[in-house]
C-alpha cells in the first residue's frame, strides 16, 4: 500500500497524540506525587502507583508504534 507523504504525515500526527497524552498524564500525576512524597498522604500513593502503570502501558504502546513506523520506512 502506497502512501503520499500527506497521507504519512495525517498517520504520524494521529500517532503523535499518544506522546501528547504521555505527557498529560505525567502533568497530573504531579500533584499526587507532590502529595505522597512531601505531605505523607499514602491515598496518593497509591494514585502515583495507578497512574505509573499507566504511563508504562502508553509508553510501551508508542515504543511500539516506533519500531513499526522504523521497519516499514526500511522496506
Amino acid at each position: 500500500m502506497a502512501y503520499t507523504k500527506n497521507k504519512i504525515h495525517k498517520l504520524n500526527s494521529i500517532k503523535m497524540k499518544k506522546f501528547e497524552e504521555l505527557k498529560a498524564l505525567i502533568a497530573s500525576i504531579e500533584g499526587d506525587a507532590d502529595k505522597f512524597y512531601n505531605k505523607a498522604n499514602s491515598a496518593a500513593g497509591t494514585r502515583v502507583r495507578k497512574g505509573m502503570q499507566d504511563l508504562k502501558n502508553i509508553a510501551q504502546a508508542i515504543r511500539a508504534e516506533v519500531q513499526e513506523l522504523k521497519n516499514k520506512e526500511a522496506k
